[in-house]
């Protein structure tokens, strides 16, 4: 198939130039590309354009998980019809394995690996093994080792009506493709047999395939819903591939353990040579276990860390990642490419110090330094055609970028916002991290002349400090005049985050002071004025980048307007401000010559928690056991199933901040459910003094 942009808007605004220029390049060979788009201008759109005019498998890269989520989501309404997949780390929770020489702590390697987003990495590959109508949206985890794709390819098993099939034969193969037989109720990446029906459960999808093959003829193929057991369609064949992306079978994994063992006998006779015995040791037990496992299951925890001599490549040579999946001509786009690049570059050094420990003090082979991220060098040898993406583009796309595109229209009209300097000078005492009178000048500014005009407007403040203490502090100075205002920082859990955002756009708080709002990625038309506090301290939050991201929370608003109090002009300064002021230059004059007439962008002001589908947040349950002690009757089995329902469907939705909430808020009903448990089982004697407890602490 072809990539087919659907959507009910045509490109306006200076989208077809860029767009128009961006095809261009791409077809003149540049190999790199910026599209410098400032906030609100439709980037996704032009690139989805871009894909569909060129016809590339594409791979799109963002520097979180939430963000890929986001851009997942809006090319899959632009492609509804071709595969758009989403491959991101799969650890809710990772801890790697690490040892700290000075206090000879051996931290072993833990993960919670969160199924759904495995699937949705299975789906990837295989989606760019079987067509090339594909875009993949990814994080920077695209970079790291996975399993050769030839030896996943070609692992594969086809099944068809017809087929005359040995039961045991197929049982085993499975068992090499790392499915798990089962007797109770499938999962992905297992299958069970009873007689002559074999079922099915693949890694990349929720149904189970049911294979019939009396006297080992296959006259029969469904593919069922393993809830409802509902036929869904019955086919001629099944692809069914590997549960696993490490795969490795037959004479291959005799020729690794060879090696393997090789490699093992050396680096004893190493440790042996140098007098340390410990280390032998330690590796020598290790190694073997994890060898018994890989010949007995042809799998081991961390398995990983064999895949220099499992694939076979020489020693160092750069490991097998996502990019081995695409063919040779694609097209990679790096968006928010100012953070996303300078992530990609660094990721190998920070892994190589962590397995060098491990290797030097006998928890690894030497090998264990080739499973391993892409360095930054290898990774530019792959990147074909690159199109970054960015409304602060950085040096290095900017030094090597064949041509810089420009989107600085928005469809809407906004411009982007007035920018005020005003002095931090002293005038009267205020809050400051510890000393009284550091920066009163800027706080009786804002709190006097500023702040009212935009409140009696029925607008919003956000306000950005340089620390947390600050945040805080000023704060408690704002409450205690009067004002509605809360502060959002690092220490603030993810569900309080969107109350608090909720009830800001509601007007229930008019101000809200926080370090780095840029993280919250939330549009907040309501917001009119954005003031940033000691503007003039050079530094990573008051760069030049940093200042104009933080600009474009204010250009969602007709009015929008933002202070920066500086005593001194520094070089971020002059720069953001001149950016911002050639941006509303040229925007003002499309304005002019095209008749438009800006307006406030209008957002229903619904309770972010319910925009995201938080029907019941942690408070509610708290409620409800509160209910549940006091006599009234509430089934938290039911509540308990409703959550978990509700948690997959924010994982499928890739709505994955969503997905953690719930399943906090399933793990604290678990909890109460367990406990309830065990207090039926008490003695009636035993459960009266649980009860006077209780009603003890509701009483005090």
């Amino acid at each position: 198939m072809k990539f087919t942009l659907k959507s009910n808007y045509e490109p306006s605004g200076d989208q077809p130039e860029a767009i128009k220029q961006l095809i261009d390049g791409v077809e003149k060979g540049y190999k790199f590309q910026t599209l410098l788009g400032a906030t609100g201008t439709g980037k996704t759109f032009t690139i989805a354009n871009v894909v569909e005019k060129i016809q590339k498998p594409t791979l799109v890269i963002a520097h979180n998980k939430t963000l890929a989520a986001q851009l997942c989501n809006e090319f899959r309404h632009f492609f509804p019809d071709n595969a758009v997949e989403y491959f991101v780390s799969y650890y809710d929770y990772y801890q790697p394995e690490a040892y700290i020489a000075r206090s000879d702590t051996y931290i072993e390697k833990e993960a919670t690996i969160n199924q759904e987003i495995d699937r949705l990495r299975h789906n990837a590959t295989q989606a760019l093994i079987t067509r090339k109508d594909v875009l993949i949206v990814a994080t920077v985890s695209c970079i790291y080792g996975l399993g050769a794709p030839e030896a996943y390819e070609n692992t594969v098993l086809r099944v068809k009506k017809g087929d005359d099939v040995s039961r045991e034969g197929t049982i085993m193969r499975l068992i090499d493709m790392q499915f798990t037989r089962t007797s109770a109720d499938l999962l992905r990446g297992t299958f069970r047999s009873r007689g002559e029906v074999l079922e099915i459960m693949p890694a990349n999808e929720e149904v189970v395939y049911r294979i019939e093959a009396p006297r080992g003829i296959i006259d029969r193929i469904e593919k069922i819903d393993p809830l409802t057991k509902k036929v869904l369609r019955e086919q001629e064949d099944v692809w069914i591939f590997p549960a696993k992306h490490f795969i490795i079978m037959g004479p291959e994994r005799e020729r690794a353990i060879k090696n393997i063992r090789q490699e093992l006998k050396e680096r004893l006779e190493w440790f042996e040579k140098k007098g340390l015995l410990l280390e032998a040791e330690r590796l020598d037990r290790k190694t073997k276990y994890d060898l018994e496992m890989i010949e007995t299951l042809g799998y081991c925890n961390g398995i990983e860390n064999y895949s220099q001599p499992l694939s076979g490549r020489p020693p160092g040579e750069a490991p097998d990642t996502l990019f081995s999946y695409f063919p040779d001509d694609f097209l990679l786009v790096i968006d928010e490419s100012h953070v996303t690049t300078t992530q990609l570059g660094g990721m190998y050094e920070g892994d190589k110090s962590r397995k060098a420990s491990l290797i030097e003090h006998g928890f690894r082979l030497p090998s264990a330094a080739d499973n391993r991220p892409l360095r930054f060098q290898e990774l530019e040898k792959l990147m074909k055609q690159v199109i970054f993406v960015s409304a602060t583009p950085a040096k290095y796309e900017l030094e090597y970028s064949a041509q810089v595109v420009e989107q600085i229209i928005r469809p809407t009209g906004l411009i982007d916002p007035e920018i005020i300097v005003m002095p931090i000078t002293p005038s009267t005492p205020g809050p400051s991290s510890g000393r009284r009178g550091a920066y009163p000048g800027q706080v009786e500014d804002l709190l006097k002349n500023r702040i009212p005009t935009v409140i009696e407007r029925g607008e919003r403040v956000l306000v950005t400090t340089l620390t947390k203490k600050m945040a805080e502090d000023l704060t408690d100075f704002m409450k205690e005049r009067g004002f509605k205002v809360r502060y959002i920082h690092s220490d603030i859990e993810t569900i309080e985050r969107l109350e608090i955002l909720s009830e800001f756009r509601k007007g229930t708080y008019d101000v809200i002071i926080g370090v780095n709002l840029l993280r919250e990625g939330l549009d907040l038309p309501e917001v009119s004025l954005v003031a940033i506090m000691d503007a003039d301290k050079e530094g990573f939050l008051r760069s030049e980048t940093a200042l104009i991201q933080t600009i474009g929370r204010a250009a969602r608003n007709v009015k929008g307007q933002v202070l920066l109090y500086a005593d001194n002009m520094t070089g971020s300064m002059e720069r953001a401000m001149k950016e911002t002021e050639r941006r509303r230059v040229k925007q003002l004059a499309y304005n002019k010559l095209h008749n438009i007439t800006p307006k406030t962008i209008i957002k229903a002001q619904e309770d972010l928690r319910v925009m995201l589908g938080l029907s019941v947040t942690e408070k509610d349950v708290k409620e409800i056991l509160k209910l549940e002690l006091s006599g009234e009757t509430h089934d938290l089995g039911t509540v308990l199933k409703k959550k978990e329902s509700e948690m997959k469907e924010a994982a499928k939705n890739l709505e994955f901040e969503l997905a953690a909430i719930l399943r906090d808020e399933v793990m604290q009903l678990e909890k109460e459910i367990r406990k309830r448990s065990r207090q039926s089982a008490l003695p009636d004697a035993e459960k009266k003094k649980v009860e006077k407890k209780l009603r003890h602490g509701r009483t005090r």
